[in-house]
Order: structure tokens, then C-alpha cells, then sequence
């Protein structure tokens, strides 16, 4: 044996203890922990003054545990179960109606067509007293949610009140399967929309099926936009077979990386695509994560779309779902993926923490330049960075103001149940007597709200007078506050488009449901109208 030889086999048998001794010690650290931990709650249960509700508890200290890793590791208890069907699924066993919270009281926000809440009657503005003679006083959406979920089949009675009257309404639930593309159309005349909402079971399919539809429907059509704002994201698996759609069979779409080598995998195209030739614009902002990342982020890699819009989220983790004791369920983060030009777009970093203990976002000095296919530069740790940017439109504080204090909300309300119609989604406007209504109705709500320029000069105030300086300009201070007011006054009017268009998504939402609040919103979107003019070029 030579001494080369030697060496490196002496060398490969230290690296051989030293990692034993790293996996004894780290073994011996988890057994040591877990025996600290099971003291600590014998001796609570023990010694502590009142009693303790073990499932709570250790909940408490499993959710704790979790949150130190990332937001996106979660344990499900048997309880959840028609959560995390929701969440996969985009199904649950339930009503099918949106709620929310208005100081104590929980009220219906929108009951989805043809499912058992609106079969029942239920409408928005409707506010729950009960559920199964349980009262909602003082409870929360997520109480009343799960209170009213449950296996398909079985019954639920919720007392509502409904413009001073109060009754009950039994109501059948059933499995809740909630449409991921919501709607398809044209705009532009010849240019196909397909809004995806959730990437659940079917997604692919049925955004494939609309593609088809529109292309039949239209054989001239000059390109197509698939909206994926809003869509934080789902099934990996049904990302990469709408990337399918429209690039060849075979095409490399993402590949994820982990500690775990069997869970590694890349993730091909496996089906003919439709059509590898019509212009394609996909539309993201803030909130497209996951999956809508790897969407846009692989097709802007391949050269095969424009994207436009908003930075996307920034969220390159992959979960898993791993079955636990007693029909519990943990979703677990076990790899990064990769889209086409090797780039990670995880914003991020969960390993490194602030003072604080907040997680940290990847620094601009350690982003790294990768090429897509034609060779243009794009970057990765910052999510998807669209090719065409469009401003988001900030709410103004009025109506900001408008929405927090459910004024739209209960002027829309009272609109729907004293008008049977109101014209198409396609054609409907919010007319000038409709918002003279609304003013009115503003009027009589006595709305105040506060600007910045309000709060500025509040803060020039107390400054002036920690300063001594408040007897010196006093008077210009309330000439510039009551030129404000006089200023403030006009904002129904200075923003009356945006409070218009507010006023109308609701409305077109009591008449047509999420279909004509969609269809009304797209002749005003400054988003999709850029899209269509990078269509047409």
C-alpha cells in the first residue's frame, strides 16, 4: 500500500468517526431536550394552580416551535382536517359563504352561487346570532368558520338577523369545491383572459380546457393572459402542467433541492402542449407566490411570456404533508426549488434572524445574475421581477376609511335589497345618481378619517411647541388646517373613480357573484391594459 493510499484512507476513517460523533452527540441533544421538555410539563401539570388543558398546551408549544422555523411549517391537529383539505383541495365540507368580523358580530360577506348558503338564501349584509344555538357574540371568523364546516352530508342551523328581522335556516352542507378559474373571456376583442386563482387539484386541467375553449371560440386570437394576482400559490405538480400548455413536451419547468436526497426531483413537461407559438403575457403582483412563481418565473426563463405587473412574493419553499399520530397532519418545508435558469427565488432567509429575532431578506450583495434561454440577465432572491413593471395603485385614505368602517359595504347592502336588477356585468357603471346616493348615504354616516398631511401637521404643532416656536406660526398652522379642510371636503369628488369602481365590484358582486365582480373590474384595469398592449405589439 502506498503512503498516498494510506493517507487518504486514515483521512476517510477520521471523517468517518467525527461524523458518528456528530450524529451521537446530536442524538443524545434531541433525547436530552425531549426528556426536559416531558419534565417541564409533568411538573405544570403537577404543580400549577389551576388545571391545564394538555391538547391546548402542547398545541402551544408545537405552534411555538414551528413559527422559530418558517411561517410555511405547520402542525394540524384531527380538528383541522377541512382546513388542510381547503388548503390542497380547494374543497371542504362546509356552506360555501365568505364571513367576516364587524366588531362583535360575525356577518355573511358574500355566499357563493348555487352552493347551499346562497340555495338557502343567505345574503351578504345577513349577520349570524348563532350556530346551532350557540350565540357568535364576541367570537371570531375562524370560531364561526369551523363551527359551520363539517362532513358533507351532515346539517348546521344558523340564526341570522337580516334588517332588524331574526330567523333561523337549517342548511345541509355539502363538499365545497371552489372553482380555481373562476372566469374566462376575451378583452381587447381578440385577445383570451383566463384568471387563476388557486393552483388546487385540477387547476391545469381546467386552465388547459379554458385555453381550448377560447381558441375554438376565437381562431384568430392574437394572444392569451393568465392572471395569477392574488394566487398565493398550491400543487406543484399542477404549476409545471400549465407551464405544459404552452411549451414542448419534455422542457425542464423546476427542480427542488433538499437535505432529504429522495425528495429531490426535477419536474419535466409530459404532455403535447396546445400551442407553443401564441403571444402569452402572465400578470403578478405582491401576492403571486409559490407556484404563480414558478409559472411566471419558468416561462419568463424559457422566453415564452412577458410578465407583467408587480414583484411577485418571493416564496422558492416546497412543503410536503406528513401523516402523525392520532390522524394529525404536519406540513414541512423540506426543500428550495429552481426554475429553468437555476435560480432560487426564495426572499427570505429563515436561517439568519435580526437582533429582534425577524427573519432577514436575501441582501442585494449576495443575489446572483443567471441567463434565461434567449440570454437575458434575471436575477434570483427577490421573487419574480416582471419584464414589464405597472405601479401598484395605493387606496386613498378616504377610501381606505370607506372600506374599514363597512360604509360601500352596507350602502351596497341596503342598494341590492331594494333594487330586483341592475344592468349586465359588462355594461354596468356606477351612475351619478348612484354615487349622489352614496354621498348622501357618506353624509349621513358622519365619516371622519385622518390624512397625512393631518397627522403632519399635528406632528409640526407639538414640535413647534417643544421648540417655542408655536406662538411664531400658530396662525399658519390653522390656516394651512382649515385650507385642509376645505380641501378634505372635495375627496368624495377628487377620488370619486376609485370609490366608483369600489362601490361597483360590489355591487356586481351581490347581483353576479365573483363572475361579474371579475368582468366589471377588466374594462378599468390599468394592469391587464398594459398586458394587452404588449400583445399587440
Amino acid at each position: 500500500m502506498t503512503k498516498k493510499v494510506a493517507s487518504t484512507l486514515l483521512t476517510l476513517a477520521l471523517l468517518a468517526v467525527c461524523n458518528i460523533k456528530a450524529q451521537t452527540d446530536r442524538s443524545f441533544e434531541i433525547a436530552k431536550n425531549l426528556e426536559i421538555f416531558s419534565s417541564v410539563y409533568k411538573n405544570l401539570n403537577l404543580n400549577y394552580v389551576d388545571d391545564i388543558d394538555p391538547g391546548k398546551t402542547i398545541k402551544v408549544a408545537i405552534d411555538a416551535m414551528l413559527a422559530s422555523l418558517d411561517p410555511y411549517t405547520n402542525y394540524y391537529a384531527e380538528s383541522q382536517m377541512e382546513d388542510v383539505k381547503l388548503q390542497l383541495l380547494g374543497e371542504y365540507g362546509g356552506i360555501g359563504s365568505l364571513i367576516m368580523q364587524r366588531g362583535d358580530s360575525i356577518l355573511i360577506s358574500e355566499a357563493y352561487q348555487g352552493l347551499p348558503a346562497d340555495q338557502a338564501g343567505l345574503k351578504a349584509g345577513d349577520r349570524i346570532t348563532s350556530v346551532d344555538g350557540v350565540s357568535t357574540h364576541g367570537k371570531t371568523t375562524s370560531d364561526v368558520s369551523a363551527a359551520m364546516r363539517g362532513q358533507a352530508g351532515t346539517t348546521v342551523t344558523l340564526g341570522i338577523e337580516r334588517a332588524g328581522k331574526t330567523f333561523e335556516t337549517k342548511i345541509t352542507r355539502r363538499e365545497i369545491k371552489l372553482p380555481n378559474v373562476p372566469y374566462y373571456g376575451y378583452v381587447a376583442g381578440n385577445i383570451g383572459y383566463i384568471k387563476l386563482d388557486e393552483f388546487t387539484t385540477d387547476a391545469a386541467k381546467n386552465v388547459r380546457e379554458a385555453f381550448v375553449n377560447l381558441k375554438k371560440d376565437m381562431p384568430n386570437m392574437k394572444g392569451i393572459i393568465l392572471d395569477l394576482r392574488g394566487n398565493g400559490g398550491g400543487l406543484m405538480n399542477e404549476a409545471v402542467d400549465i407551464v405544459n400548455i404552452w411549451v414542448p413536451k419534455g422542457t425542464l419547468v423546476v427542480e427542488t433541492k433538499g437535505k432529504v436526497a429522495s425528495k429531490n426531483m426535477k419536474s419535466y413537461t409530459r404532455m403535447q402542449p396546445v400551442d407553443t407559438e401564441i403571444p402569452l403575457a402572465v400578470v403578478i403582483d405582491g401576492n403571486s407566490a409559490s407556484a404563480s412563481e414558478i409559472v411566471s418565473g419558468s416561462l419568463q426563463d424559457l422566453d415564452r411570456a412577458v410578465i407583467v405587473g408587480q414583484r411577485s412574493y418571493g416564496k422558492g419553499l416546497v412543503q410536503n404533508i406528513l401523516p402523525m399520530a392520532y390522524n394529525s397532519q404536519m406540513k414541512v418545508t423540506v426543500s428550495k426549488y429552481y426554475i429553468p435558469s437555476g435560480r432560487c427565488i426564495q426572499a427570505i432567509d429563515y436561517t439568519h434572524r435580526d437582533a429582534n429575532g425577524r427573519a432577514t431578506k436575501v441582501p442585494d450583495s449576495l443575489k446572483t445574475a443567471f441567463k434565461t434561454k434567449a440570454g437575458r440577465t434575471v436575477y434570483d432572491g427577490f421573487g419574480i421581477e416582471p419584464d414589464v413593471e405597472v405601479k401598484p395603485q395605493y387606496m386613498s385614505n378616504i377610501a381606505i376609511a370607506l372600506s374599514q368602517k363597512f360604509i360601500i359595504f352596507d350602502y351596497a347592502t341596503n342598494y341590492y335589497r331594494t333594487h330586483q336588477a341592475i344592468a349586465p356585468a359588462e355594461q354596468f357603471e356606477v351612475s351619478d345618481s348612484l354615487y349622489d346616493g352614496l354621498c348622501n348615504f357618506i353624509k349621513e354616516r358622519n365619516l371622519s378619517y385622518q390624512t397625512l398631511t393631518e397627522r403632519m401637521l399635528t406632528q409640526l404643532r407639538e414640535v413647534a411647541e417643544n421648540e417655542k416656536y408655536d406662538s411664531a406660526i400658530s396662525q399658519n398652522i390653522k390656516e394651512l388646517e382649515k385650507l385642509l379642510d376645505a380641501e378634505k371636503a372635495n375627496d368624495l369628488q377628487r377620488h370619486r373613480t376609485e370609490i366608483s369602481e369600489m362601490l361597483k365590484a360590489e355591487l356586481l358582486t351581490r347581483y353576479y357573484y365573483d363572475r361579474g365582480r371579475i368582468v366589471g373590474a377588466l374594462k378599468d384595469d390599468k394592469t391587464i391594459e398594459r398586458a394587452i398592449n404588449e400583445l399587440q405589439k
